[in-house]
């Protein structure tokens, strides 16, 4: 099987290494010198290459503002039989655009990355594979996962957006908001260094994903709920109320699995 990467950043070069060990591999970057690391993977230098190069599956790695301007650069040199994926952590308007395209679609979202995840051991890690996706294509990357142990979940479009709205935006903006108020010349503890750890990965993605993440519609909500938060908190403080502040820790608790 062959199989055609757009993007050799932190996912696509992923993709392409450990694709490479089964499967004729190629990869385009626009930055040619991203993809020149990569080993066992055939180097594309034009889109035009893609269709010489004949694959079966594209695989979409690059940022989530350039995918359907991807799609559509490569679209015209594929066969019709090629099935298209997206890797995008924010799905947006691309159920849109897939609804008027002629090709076959697979749409996954690998909640993990080479910034937190070790990516020789993926065991507690997990990926979602869109339930709109084509079945051949889906059951290739369910296989595909399975092999490296990922927990696989299944959900639709519309709900994939909402759950994102949670699983990222309410640790990204706390992270965010720690980074906020760090101080240099404070003396970090062992809490402080691991939330900086935290904070410092997360401020090394690229600035559209983040945006993406934060501009997802359903963010607001989470942000509401964690201002909210904040505000009884601060009231408990402001109180010094032992009992509430209990409750509240209580609850807390009971939050975490």
């Amino acid at each position: 099987m062959k199989i055609a990467i757009i993007g050799t950043g932190k996912m696509g070069s992923w993709f392409a290494k450990i694709l490479s060990t089964g499967y004729e591999v190629a990869a385009f970057d626009i930055d040619s010198a991203r993809a020149s690391n990569l080993e066992d993977v055939r180097i594309l230098t034009s889109v035009e290459q893609i269709g010489m190069f004949k694959p079966e599956f594209l695989i979409n790695a690059v940022s989530i503002q350039h995918t359907a301007t991807a799609f559509e650069m490569a679209i015209p040199h594929l066969s019709p039989t090629c099935i298209l994926c997206d890797i995008t952590s924010i799905k947006g308007e691309l159920p849109g655009y897939y609804q008027k395209c002629p090709f076959k679609v697979v749409s996954l979202h690998p909640m993990f990355g080479p910034t937190f995840a070790d990516m020789a051991s993926l065991s507690k890690e997990a990926v979602i594979i869109i339930e709109e996706s084509d079945p051949v294509g889906a059951q290739f990357f369910q296989d595909f996962f399975e092999k490296l142990s990922v927990r696989i979940f299944r959900c639709s479009f519309s709900e994939h957006d909402k759950m994102m709205a949670y699983s990222l935006t309410l640790p990204f903006v706390s992270s965010m908001a720690f980074a906020a108020c760090v101080n240099g010349n404070a003396v970090p503890g062992t809490t402080f260094a691991k939330h900086r750890s935290i904070a410092s990965g997360l401020l090394s993605e690229d600035n559209h994903l983040i945006a993406e993440i934060l501009f997802n519609p359903y963010s607001i909500a989470e942000l509401e709920k964690i201002t909210a938060r904040l505000e009884h908190l601060k009231h408990i403080i402001k109180a010094k109320d032992h009992e509430e502040l209990e409750e509240f820790l209580g609850r807390l608790r009971r939050n975490m699995p």
